[in-house]
């Protein structure tokens, strides 16, 4: 380590269960994906392998046969909704009403059945899709007709399962067992349904059919699929797949998201999540997608009060929104904020590249638009990027001289469509540049459609991402019209446009993330009899926290270096080992009972003599228990003069498994707040990127007059404490330095 860095090493809980339910808890702990090797095989091997002959979905997105149970003629019935709408829109299948009245004979002149064995030759051919919409007490009973009639695909539209209580959830448990006897894949249930406006096909409740496009919209709120849906068919955007996925009984975001992977028809693929189900298949899933279309979600629940909604809405745990974020990064998968923001950051993608930094030049005719740009740039992660003096000396010669000799470029009010299209060829080439916003408010001298004219033809030659904002009405709406048609994403307001540039920005290094898949360095791993003994030791004890001299040893294991240490049961045996390490030392109680030391008068610090250390040990054992006093260690007293301490440390999440963290240390950790997460694990790059997202990086990297700390061997420790918190991560609950 660093001479400026000190880690305070704490104890290391460890979860302690029967050994009869280890690998139960092994199996049901959700968890990231680890990297493979001949040694250490992948943690997430079995979700890959059951994504490798995955239960084909077509027969719910293409099906060639679709029966409705619940279909009806009443007025306001879902039954009724449902059947009109596939009727309506006709998909290329056949459609089966299933009415249980028995003096029901049709159904909007269709021939009805009382059950699907009714249906001829069902037996023999099978359904490919059933849309249950029952009442819930009644699905029970269909989904053991459709394991009978060998149904291949269902949509359960019927609410009332685990979001209403412990009884609804065995209820849904029950008909998923018996959909899993039948390998049925199952939609829902609490679902609207799903639609595939390329195909026709409008299982829903919905009023309306999407029309046709190249994103994919997936949602586990209906309400905000019916409002999407209604808001696209005036704003003419269209969907390949539009799909309410409801309480996710058994198909995830996982199964979807690697469906529409495949799908020729999505070029991208946005979300509407309120909880995320199966965070490994999800990950494991959008990992693998996303390097080929851009995942765009939006999901609520950032405060508590919105996560404690959304739990309530789908009867799911919420989880940890940090962790949450962490994980969206990890996979590649862009997180916005408002419903807007997804489909505009879909748009800009399609026709703008991304950009390689963060790093943005605003071209302007009006000074307060700038500032507004400025504002959102920086609070949004981004930042202006720096003129240069070729830049400067360029931008001199074709600008008034009060232009504002700054970024943003303000060319002032009077600016032709010359002046903006000389400004931006300048601005352009630019090396500190990584994109370029132009803004144009209509003003007298400045012609928008002419100047949108100039602009299109000057941006066919520049490969930096553009983005503009023609603020105004009537006046802007042609150049708004030619800057669409050029494939510039063109914005009412510049806000908006600076923050979707910043948006971009991030999907790339998300994106850039996926490529930093760590490999198991097999040299990191330690002889498993060391550390297996120190656990099972522990564990046969019952206990559930190592003391600190077990921690320290678990540690040197993974090359992670600590401070020598010197287990002694006696008073001489402690003087002995101080001066064997050197005076200033420290003295510890070793206890496998007492783990706040310090509340006991077990630690005493700064001793540099024999007879200190003697009279230490004697003041250490008189103030504990006798059966609590296992003797004391000795360690050596650093020099902490101009030291950081920071933490280490990781903890399981619900969903996710191990969650890493790093940050500044120290008492008042908890009032700055000044940390990251990562899950691991991590190589020297990730780690790197994790000490850059604290305030404490700034410092660790000199400042003044302070030494820069020693920080490619943070990186090693944070990345060797990686692999021991995987290695072991069905062992300990928590770990911290």
């Amino acid at each position: 380590m660093s001479a400026t860095t000190v880690l305070q090493h704490g104890g290391i809980t460890i979860k302690q269960p029967p050994p009869s339910q280890t690998q139960t808890q092994t199996n049901n702990n959700n968890h990231h994906q680890r990297t493979q090797s001949q040694q250490q095989p992948s943690l997430s091997n079995d979700v890959l392998k059951l994504f490798t002959n995955p239960l084909p979905l077509d027969a719910i997105f293409r099906p060639k046969s679709v029966a409705l149970i619940g279909a009806s003629e009443k007025v306001g019935s879902v039954g009724r909704t449902v059947l009109w709408n596939l009727l309506s829109s006709p998909f290329g299948g056949t459609i089966y009403p299933v009415n249980h009245n028995p003096i029901k004979r049709s159904v909007f002149g269709i021939k009805s059945y009382k059950r699907l064995q009714d249906i001829p030759d069902v037996m023999e051919m099978g359904i490919d899709l059933v849309i249950i919409a029952v009442p819930a007490h009644a699905v029970k009973e269909v989904m053991e007709d459709c394991v009978e009639v060998g149904v291949r695909g269902a949509i359960i539209l019927s609410a009332g399962f685990k979001e209403v209580g412990m009884e609804g959830a065995q209820l849904e448990r029950e008909i998923c067992e018996i959909a899993q006897r039948g390998k049925i894949r199952v939609v829902g249930p609490n679902c609207l349904g799903l639609q595939n406006p390329i195909s026709g096909l409008n299982a829903t409740f919905a009023n309306n059919l999407a029309r046709p496009g190249n994103v994919a919209f997936i949602s586990q709120s209906g309400a905000m699929c019916t409002s999407i849906l209604d808001w696209s068919l005036q704003a003419n955007v269209g969907f390949s797949a539009f799909v309410s996925i409801g309480s996710m009984m058994d198909v995830s975001w996982g199964d979807i998201i690697y469906y529409l992977g495949d799908d020729p028809n999505t070029k991208a693929i946005a979300i509407y999540m309120e909880s995320i189900g199966d965070a490994r298949s999800f990950m494991s899933a959008a990992s693998e997608v996303a390097m080929m279309k851009p995942i765009i979600v939006i999901k609520p629940g950032r405060t508590s009060q919105a996560a404690k909604a959304a739990a309530s809405h789908t009867g799911s745990l919420a989880g940890s929104d940090d962790v949450l974020e962490t994980a969206f990064k990890r996979c590649g998968v862009l997180r916005v904020n408002k419903i807007r923001d997804v489909f505009e950051i879909v748009e800009l993608l399609g026709k703008q590249p991304r950009p390689s930094g963060k790093y943005l030049t605003i071209l302007t005719n009006a000074g307060g638009p700038g500032v507004i740009s400025t504002d959102a740039l920086i609070e949004s992660g981004g930042q202006l990027a720096w003129l240069s003096e070729d830049t400067m000396n360029k931008l001199n010669e074709i600008l008034p001289s009060h232009w504002s000799h700054a970024n943003p470029i303000d060319i002032l009010g009077d600016a032709t469509w010359e002046t903006y299209a000389k400004a931006l060829e300048i601005a352009a080439e630019n090396k500190y540049s990584d994109g370029i916003l132009i803004i144009l408010t209509p003003q007298s001298m400045t012609n928008p459609t002419r100047t949108a004219e100039a602009i299109a033809k000057v941006a066919k030659k520049i490969s930096k991402p553009i983005l503009a904002s023609w603020m105004g009405g009537k006046a802007v709406t042609e150049g708004r019209a030619i800057l669409d048609a050029a494939g510039i994403p063109t914005y009412d307001y510049p806000d908006s446009a600076a923050e979707n540039f910043t948006y971009m920005y991030q999907l790339s290094v998300n994106l850039t993330q996926l490529y930093e898949t760590p490999r198991w360095c097999a040299d990191l791993h330690p002889s498993t009899v060391v550390v297996d003994t120190i656990i099972a030791t522990a564990q046969s004890q019952d206990r559930v926290i190592l003391t600190e001299l077990e921690s320290k040893r678990l540690l040197s294991c993974y090359s992670i270096a600590t401070p020598a240490i010197i287990h002694c049961r006696t008073a001489e045996e402690a003087a002995s080992a101080a001066s064997s390490i050197g005076f200033p030392v420290v003295v510890k109680l070793h206890s496998e009972t007492i783990t706040h030391k310090s509340d006991v008068g077990g630690v005493k610090l700064n001793l540099h003599s024999p007879e200190q250390v003697r009279d230490a040990f004697f003041e250490i054992q008189q103030g504990v228990e006798k059966d609590d006093f296992l003797g004391v260690t000795v360690q050596p007293m650093l020099d902490t003069t101009d030291a950081f301490e920071l933490i280490v440390g990781s903890s399981l999440d619900a969903q996710f498994g191990p969650v890493m963290l790093f940050g500044l240390g120290g008492t008042l950790v908890e009032v700055f707040q000044d940390s990251s997460i990562a899950l691991p694990p991590l190589n020297s790059n990730l780690a790197h990127l994790m000490m850059k997202n604290t305030k404490i990086y700034t410092a660790l990297k000199g400042i003044r007059g302070r030494k820069s700390a020693d920080i490619a061997a943070i990186e090693k420790l944070i990345v060797n404490f990686s692999h021991l918190v995987m290695d072991k991560w069905m062992f300990i609950k928590e770990i911290e330095m």
